[in-house]
């Protein structure tokens, strides 16, 4: 059997402590989100032993040394006006959803946005498909604002009501991959765009105008703004890779 490392060789990881900790106070990498360990060089096997060993035998032992700052902490006030206003676009949303009363169930939508992703944004992509994706996420989002169903009330335990929250945001999200996507015009880590390779057939970088961390950032549904931070190499510099 051949074994190789694909795109997993070249995704690294957040940045953790010796406890797991990213340099967000209380926000903990566990398992491939870090490279503690292993670094970039991951397979099937040597992930899973990560996500266990973190999992089992790290975070237990080491979170508590966080958490144990927090103890004597007072409860936090509600009153705030940022609390409230959260509150209420919460509350809005859960309304809203409630009383769309569509034909469509939730799995629906996630199943359909999922094949999108699956078809159009996977780890080989292309300009093409790229821009399908987005066009046919909007008219998904659309569709799902106006045709969603979701049977039950909303002061109980409703899975359906949660769920379909989780895949309006999943939509959001869905198009912001795509966005990335098709604005990185490089093969790079888990991103192989069919335009950027080598006669060969290898993963093509475009270091000269790709060399930075990119965050975007929302504003409004279906709007965003990317914002970069240059990445600077003085001692290792980034080199072509061949698995050849």
């Amino acid at each position: 059997m051949r074994i190789y490392p694909a795109v997993h060789y070249t995704m690294g990881g957040l940045w953790v402590d010796y406890d797991l900790m990213t340099t967000v106070p209380g926000l903990y990498a566990l398992g491939e989100a870090n490279f503690s360990d292993h670094g970039a060089n991951r397979l099937g096997a040597s992930a899973l032993m990560q996500g266990l060993a973190d999992g089992y035998f790290v975070i237990p032992y080491t979170i508590g040394t966080y958490l144990s700052q927090d103890i004597r902490t007072k409860a936090i006030p509600t009153d705030h006006e940022a609390f409230a206003s959260a509150e209420k676009k919460v509350q809005e949303q859960l309304d809203k959803l409630m009383n769309i009363k569509g034909t469509k169930s939730v799995d629906h939508f996630h199943k359909k946005l999922g094949k999108i992703m699956w078809d159009k944004c996977g780890m080989a992509r292309n300009e093409k498909g790229l821009t399908e994706a987005i066009a046919e996420i909007k008219a998904l989002r659309e569709e799902f604002w106006k045709e969603v169903r979701i049977p039950g009330a909303q002061n109980e335990l409703n899975l359906e009501l949660e769920k379909a929250g989780r895949v309006a945001d999943f939509i959001e999200l869905g198009e912001l991959m795509c966005k990335d996507a098709l604005n990185r015009k490089e093969s790079c880590g888990g991103h192989f765009r069919e335009e950027s390779q080598t006669e060969d057939g290898e993963a093509k970088r475009d270091d000269d105008n790709f060399s930075y961390v990119a965050a975007w950032e929302f504003k409004g549904v279906g709007e965003s703004e990317l914002h970069k931070e240059e990445l600077i190499f003085d001692v290792v510099h980034p080199s072509q890779r061949s698995y050849k």
